[in-house]
């Protein structure tokens, strides 16, 4: 059974309440022909990737290679760190290895915000480096700064819009949370905007807002598919080699580099960065201290210049609200709204099959959502749903390390907030085994690592009660049971 939002209304008792119970019943089914409707034409594909100028893939490995510097992944952290290593040093010989093709995994299907924070949010970060939030704010500043200057140097048109993001409190029990987080963006040199109940209704016409915080200075919004594929292009152009369909079973020592060992052939590298995020490392050690949590996102044919107008939403800026349970929206180019999150979900062993990336009970849960955000859009279609892995830490935030005797290093777990840290993490993973002074390597997100997940089935019993314990909260106005309370005291948690 699915949860009930904060707000929703419950069926009420007693034969003197037959007429209320008949009005609930009927405002359900009239939801549920609403929610058909809009999903009736939906195509199982990610928006992002589902575009006829997506680039011809690169051909698999099919003979044994040797390389200087080996990459995992081809989505955001292995991209940058292919782009970051040949910028370092022009001339070396770098391979990239990608299981399927191109960002086809969470960076390709994400919301595409760009959100300069590398502890996933002031917040936790607070909550885990209290001592060193200070360093990591400016550290995530620069790095943002950085991938901005990358773009523009590399003629990368990933569609950045520099719009801020929008917090809002949804039901009055999260406004005083809402307040908190202004205050801490004040603390640290934000200059966020508090918005009451009449102002950030006038600002984006929703009923479900009861307050509102701007940060404009916060990143903002950007098309994840196109930013990998101008990764690539500059990693090809700078003479790196990239290889999809390739699926990198072991890795290895090999006298004094590594193995990498794919289906059909063996990669000798000197030095290689694993960069699977969510997706199933070849290294124990790294799959420990990650889990992948699916994701589900909706995007809505686009709007009319009358339904622009419905709703407002002049200044285009990235929304979350603020639940433990939350929505995240934006407009993309063509005026569409990408409508995802609130149901993070964990399948039992780690599972990232792509048998899990169509929910239809998840797809019609955020249509009614949606609807109920949204009322004056009663009649617009969905035109693309789709799910995705998103790794994710017991704190919500970057793990780093190496193995191997120092031969390989890796990054991840970045839990949604990924596009701009991944840069940071890649950084991390190149400056782990080439610059071991570097400065922000003695910091302790990286030098101190996430406490790691427990095995089956306590894993996936862990992850189900907390999920249950999160939508119960929300029910009871933000209220954290016995359960989250020690959680929160252990500094551990369950988030997308």
């Amino acid at each position: 059974m699915l949860p009930a939002r904060p707000g929703r209304e419950q069926l009420p008792g007693g034969p003197e309440a037959e007429g209320t119970r008949f009005r609930v019943l009927a405002n359900r089914v009239t939801r549920g022909s609403l929610v058909r409707g809009a999903l009736c034409d939906t195509l199982p594909r990610c928006f992002w990737l589902d575009r006829p100028d997506r680039p011809t893939p690169h051909i698999p490995l099919v003979r044994n290679e040797a390389t200087d510097l080996a990459i995992v992944g081809g989505g955001f952290t292995g991209l940058w760190a292919a782009l970051l290593a040949l910028e370092q040093n022009p001339g070396r010989d770098v391979v990239v290895l990608e299981a399927e093709r191109i960002g086809e995994g969470a960076s390709g299907r994400n919301g595409g915000f760009a959100d300069p924070s590398l502890s996933h949010g002031l917040e936790n970060g607070l909550r885990h480096f209290p001592d060193q939030i200070e360093a990591l704010e400016e550290l995530g500043a620069e790095n943002f700064e950085q991938l901005i200057d990358t773009l523009r140097r590399h003629s990368i048109d990933a569609h950045y819009e520099s719009t801020g993001k929008l917090e809002v409190a949804t039901a009055p029990c999260w406004v005083d949370d809402l307040r908190e987080h202004c205050e801490a963006l004040e603390r640290f040199g934000a200059q966020p905007t508090w918005l009451d109940r009449e102002q950030i209704r006038g600002l984006i016409h929703s009923p479900t807002y009861e307050a509102g915080v701007l940060n404009r200075r916060n990143g903002g919004v950007i098309d994840p598919a196109l930013l990998c594929f101008g990764l690539a292009s500059a990693v090809t152009r700078l003479g790196g080699r990239i290889f999809e369909g390739t699926r990198t079973v072991a890795v290895s020592r090999d006298s004094d580099g590594v193995a990498l060992h794919t289906p059909h052939a063996r990669l000798r590298a000197r030095r290689a960065v694993l960069a699977t995020n969510a997706y199933r490392s070849p290294l124990r050690r790294i799959r420990l201290a990650t889990i992948p949590v699916w994701d589900y996102v909706l995007v809505s044919e686009p709007l009319s210049g009358d339904q622009m107008a419905a709703i407002g939403w002049r200044g285009r800026y990235g929304v979350g609200d603020t639940a433990n349970q939350f929505h995240y929206y934006r407009l993309t180019d063509d005026d569409r709204i990408l409508w995802g999150g609130y149901e993070a979900v964990y399948h039992f062993g780690s599972d990232t099959s792509r048998r899990r990336e169509q929910q239809p009970a998840v797809f019609a849960m955020l249509a009614e959502q949606f609807f109920e955000t949204f009322p004056q859009l009663e009649g617009l279609r969905f035109t693309h749903q789709w799910g995705g892995p998103i790794a994710t830490t017991t704190r919500f935030c970057m793990d780093a390390g190496m193995s191997l005797g120092g031969r390989v290093a890796w990054a991840g777990g970045y839990t949604g907030l990924g596009v701009a840290a991944s840069r940071f993490g890649a950084r991390t993973a190149l400056d782990l085994l080439e610059r071991p002074d570097a400065a922000h390597l003695a910091l302790d997100l990286v030098r101190r690592r996430p406490i790691p997940w427990p095995p089956e089935p306590l894993r996936y019993l862990a992850v189900q009660l907390t999920r249950h314990e999160l939508a119960r909260a929300d029910r009871n106005g933000g209220r954290r049971g016995a359960w989250l309370r020690v959680l929160d005291r252990l500094g551990l948690g369950f988030d997308s």
